[in-house]
């Protein structure tokens, strides 16, 4: 299944459900933004409004709350974005994506080690 790329915003508010190992109400939501990235109840409300028409929350009732469940699992949306971000920038080279990083420092020593340990495991 193809999901649309979700902005900013919206990925946040999927981030922290997808950390959560529950539903979660709007205000709990909130309390999980960054102090520096708060939004109001209705942008909130907005933002997860849009989720749900998108396909990516389910709504719950709990009580007088609503619960807001991810339906899309996190490591679908990635992969999808992940080979969108490698086809549009590096022509669908892995070799010119980790070059970019090395070139730019961007890579420790730890983490061309554990590159390199994950493509001797494959």
């Amino acid at each position: 299944m193809e999901y649309k790329t979700l902005p900013n915003s919206e990925l946040e508010l999927m981030m922290i459900l997808w950390n959560a190992d529950r539903p979660m109400t709007r205000t709990e939501i909130e309390e999980k933004l960054p102090e520096k990235r708060r939004l109001s109840k209705t942008t909130i409300l907005s933002f997860l409004s849009r989720l749900e028409e998108k396909g990516f929350v389910q709504v719950e009732k709990a009580g007088r709350s609503n619960c807001y469940v991810p339906i899309v699992r996190e490591q679908d949306y990635l992969q999808q974005e992940s080979g969108s971000i490698l086809k549009k920038l590096y022509g669908s080279s892995v070799k010119k994506f980790v070059a970019a990083l090395y070139d730019g420092d961007r890579l420790s020593k730890e983490q061309i080690d554990e590159l390199k340990d994950y493509l001797d495991s494959l």
